[in-house]
């Protein structure tokens, strides 16, 4: 089991993926709090592993996370350095470490939601794109707004509404009984600066390619809106694709 210790945060443990987790939330309020100031170089991945009590796999993992949301950046032959500070106080990283893997979640929503936008396409009535329509125009505006706890509620809404159509119960009812975790995974891209306005734009090719009809449109549509989440989340998985 492995530890995150240093300047006054308490020490964790748990998972590898609860470990990464809370290392990316460390580094994330050093940043906050002025620590490394955008434009400074972070320590080396041996200082850091050996300050925080990590592995360097985890503290890599971590460090991926906080790429993947626009903080830092990696350059080849010089380190890692500080591109922007955190826009949202607090914010978590991912505070269901200790049960689920983000990655998993995303792979997880990769299979089921891109079978049933398939299923979906072939039954959807006019009044269903209504519903998805208005759905897409409210989460705009509360993006415009910044208010990405309702955009986040949306967004579930969205993909289970999707399931629902789909007609298979068993799909709706796992987003449902998730839907804390699920409504998480929706929330993290919007922290990525330069493209809150991608999840927009993706939900909206998911209801073209809905009322195409046209089964592999709808699944392709919604599996690339899907990876792109989740490497704004900084979260990149092969797919074979």
């Amino acid at each position: 089991m492995e530890s995150v210790t240093g300047n006054h945060h308490p020490a964790s443990t748990g998972s590898a993926q609860a470990v990464a987790g809370n290392t990316a939330r460390v580094i994330r309020e050093w940043i906050e709090s002025g620590v490394y100031p955008v434009g400074s170089l972070l320590p080396s991945q041996r200082e850091l592993s050996d300050r925080l009590g990590v592995s360097r796999t985890s503290l890599r993992e971590a460090l991926s996370t906080l790429q993947g949301l626009g903080l830092v950046m990696s350059r080849p032959g010089k380190g890692v350095y500080v591109t922007q500070a955190p826009e949202v106080q607090g914010a978590e990283v991912w505070r269901f470490a200790d049960s689920h893997a983000l990655t998993d979640v995303y792979q997880l929503r990769y299979v089921l939601e891109g079978f049933a936008a398939r299923l979906a396409s072939l039954v959807i009535e006019p009044e269903d794109l209504r519903l998805l329509r208005t759905n897409w125009q409210a989460m705009t505006q509360h993006i415009e707004n910044g208010d990405f706890a309702h955009a986040s509620q949306l967004d579930f809404e969205f993909h289970l509404q999707i399931a629902m159509i789909s007609g298979n119960k068993a799909m709706a009812e796992i987003l449902r009984n998730s839907g804390d975790v699920m409504q998480e995974s929706q929330r993290l891209p919007y922290y990525k600066r330069g493209a809150r306005h991608a999840t927009c734009e993706e939900h909206a090719a998911i209801i073209d390619g809905l009322e195409s009809g046209r089964a592999d449109a709808a699944q392709q549509a919604m599996t690339t809106h899907i990876i792109q989440a989740a490497q704004r989340a900084g979260v990149h998985f092969p797919t074979g694709r």
